[in-house]
């Protein structure tokens, strides 16, 4: 059974940093196409950032290139997302999914604010 538990998120001020985990079971992570999205109050989710099987190539929404580090770790079966220099505008609930057969965690809420 494919499940994903993510965890990390919080109440962080502007310029902080945050690590976000998406736990998963029933499947090795490192041999999927793997996503994290986010969705703000009014808005569509979107797409933050993935990886790929295999090589692990990384793509990143261009909101937070430069900022953002989508990671997995195979001993733990775990997908991460390292948030740094984050912004108000960076406030949403991050999910994590993977892409075959489109599994979804439940969320786990970031606020940027001072």
């Amino acid at each position: 059974q494919v499940q994903l538990v993510e965890s990390g998120g919080g109440l962080v001020q502007p310029g902080g940093s945050l690590r976000l985990s998406c736990a998963a079971s029933g499947f090795t992570v490192s041999n999927y196409f793997m996503s994290w999205y986010r969705q703000a109050p009014g808005k569509e989710r979107e797409l933050v950032a993935t990886i790929s099987i295999a090589d692990g190539f990384t793509n990143y929404a261009d909101s937070v290139k430069g900022r953002f580090t989508i990671s997995r770790s195979n001993i733990r079966n775990t997908l991460y997302l390292q948030m740094n220099s984050l912004r108000p505008e960076d406030t949403a609930v991050y999910y994590c999914q993977r892409r075959t057969g489109n599994y979804w965690g439940q969320g786990t809420q970031v606020t940027v604010s001072s």
